[in-house]
């Protein structure tokens, strides 16, 4: 990361938990006096950004570039329409 310029460029987003600005849990609300530990850094090159894990965080894959949603479609031409492009 530090030895790569088009990396240290890159916006940085924390991955955290919900209930504190720290990275513990326990630590409700805006504590102060707290040191962050990051557990895994890695690159979202789609995104543009690098992601800071801070605890234990499921992540989610992320979209494909052209939704399935595109391949869905009525089929009119008969007297009843049809749902094509689901499977």
């Amino acid at each position: 990361y530090e030895r790569d310029p088009a990396l240290r460029a890159l916006p940085i987003c924390m991955s955290k938990t919900q209930y504190s600005l720290s990275d513990d849990a326990k630590a409700l609300g805006a504590p102060t006096g707290f040191e962050v530990t990051v557990k895994d850094l890695y690159v979202s090159a789609g995104a543009g950004f690098l992601v800071a894990s801070l605890g234990a965080i499921s992540f989610i894959p992320g979209l494909p570039i052209k939704p399935a949603y595109y391949k869905i479609d009525l089929d009119l031409s008969s007297g009843t329409p049809r749902v094509v492009g689901l499977s």
